[in-house]
């Protein structure tokens, strides 16, 4: 039975290759920025209405929830997700579809997400009679930018009708060549919390330091003893890094300023540890600061919690991507420090969260770059493989 499927599905990838690379050159030629997808929204509902799919729209912002009814809609239920936002890059590609929009770019693989979630929409859809139970696609919004459209979508009731038993997602990735897939159980990515923090003292001439509050400095030693929390305060078992990007001063070679902003990133592979690591870096702040004889506001946002693969899940996934792709085209997959807004689903659902090889013979650079750029044969696999992991789920 799983012979035929694959032949079935393999014939489809091939017969709708062409409309799926015309998706993804549109979309990456019209990228839209976080929770701005009006758009690319508006492309997905006009082929899911042109293909006779039902949906649902603006869920959660520009979110879009789709479904495919197969015999027995109640037996199982599937959800695929694909994010449809891009980044504040400007594009540096030379090619005949790059960004018609100034300084944002598709650098981050979502229109390849989005345009293999619609080849594999065409597939199953054409397919239903094919198969047992529901499944349901997730065009997402906002997954580059807090508070994540993931979760956006889950607060404004996107299983309200259709509650998922599993929900698979997919990404592109650049370490990978063109027709392979990587699975990994438990977490796959790390959790993603923003840090704030303002140290406020009485600044002035930097010559006469003990008249004022040396904010600099105050500052300076708060960076320092943070990496000592990663060091000496969380469990070398349980991978975290807690990092430093911005850090403004803006006084002068002589003047001491009153406040000094700093702002950080804090990442974790596991949610308890996350969770007691925060209150550390909040009394570490307010004391380094007091040691100096300034105050320190502090607020730390929480961003996107972990992503957990489910063991059997991704166990499940995995065969099923064997038997489509072959043994030697899947591989496993290393963790990775990022966060993925996918985390939220992962907390509430059975999940997994794959990649899928994205080089070929093109040039590309890393992911979140100006000439970031797929090899299009790459297309054949994210479509194929995630239609097929559906239907394979969901055979009769």
């Amino acid at each position: 039975m799983s012979e035929k499927l694959v032949e079935t599905v393999t014939e489809k990838v091939k017969k709708y290759h062409r409309d799926t690379v015309a998706h993804y050159k549109h979309l990456h030629q019209n990228p839209e920025l976080s929770f701005e997808e009006k758009n690319t929204s508006l492309y997905v509902e006009k082929h899911l209405q042109e293909w006779g799919v039902e949906y649902r729209n603006k869920i959660g912002g520009y979110g879009i929830l789709a479904c495919i009814k197969g015999s027995k809609p109640s037996s199982k239920t599937i959800a695929l997700r694909a994010d449809m936002d891009a980044l504040p890059i400007t594009e540096q590609n030379d090619i005949d579809f790059k960004s018609e929009n100034e300084g944002v770019m598709h650098a981050c693989g979502h229109d390849t997400h989005t345009a293999s979630l619609l080849g594999a929409v065409k597939i199953i859809n054409e397919m239903k009679d094919q198969f047992a139970g529901t499944i349901l696609f997730i065009f997402q919004p906002g997954e580059e930018k807090h508070p994540g459209g993931a979760s956006l979508m889950l607060k404004d009731g996107i299983f309200d009708t259709y509650k998922p038993d599993i929900i698979i997602g997919q990404h592109a990735y650049i370490d990978y060549p063109v027709g392979t897939v990587g699975f990994e159980p438990g977490t796959v990515m790390a959790s993603a919390d923003e840090v704030h923090i303002q140290i406020k003292g009485q600044g002035g001439h930097g010559a006469i330091p003990q008249d004022l509050n040396d904010t600099v400095l105050a500052a300076s030693q708060l960076v320092v003893s943070m990496q000592q929390i990663v060091s000496r305060r969380s469990n070398p078992f349980k991978p975290c890094v807690l990092s430093f990007g911005k850090f403004i001063a803006d006084g002068a070679t002589n003047v001491i300023p009153n406040t000094v902003t700093l702002a950080g990133s804090l990442r974790c592979m596991d949610e308890e540890e996350r969770n007691k690591l925060k209150p550390i870096i909040r009394d570490i702040a307010i004391h380094t600061a007091k040691a100096y004889g300034c105050e320190c506001d502090i607020e730390i946002y929480d961003g996107y919690p972990c992503t957990y693969n489910d063991e059997e899940v991704t166990r499940m996934a995995k065969a099923f991507a064997i038997e489509y792709l072959g043994t030697n085209k899947v591989r496993g997959l290393p963790k990775r420090m990022t966060a993925e807004d996918f985390g939220f689903f992962s907390q509430l659902y059975p999940t997994t969260f794959y990649r899928y090889g994205v080089i070929g013979g093109q040039h590309c650079t890393g992911l979140h770059t100006p000439t970031f750029l797929i090899d299009e044969e790459a297309l054949k696999t994210s479509v194929g493989t995630i239609a097929y992991l559906a239907l394979r789920y969901c055979q009769i």
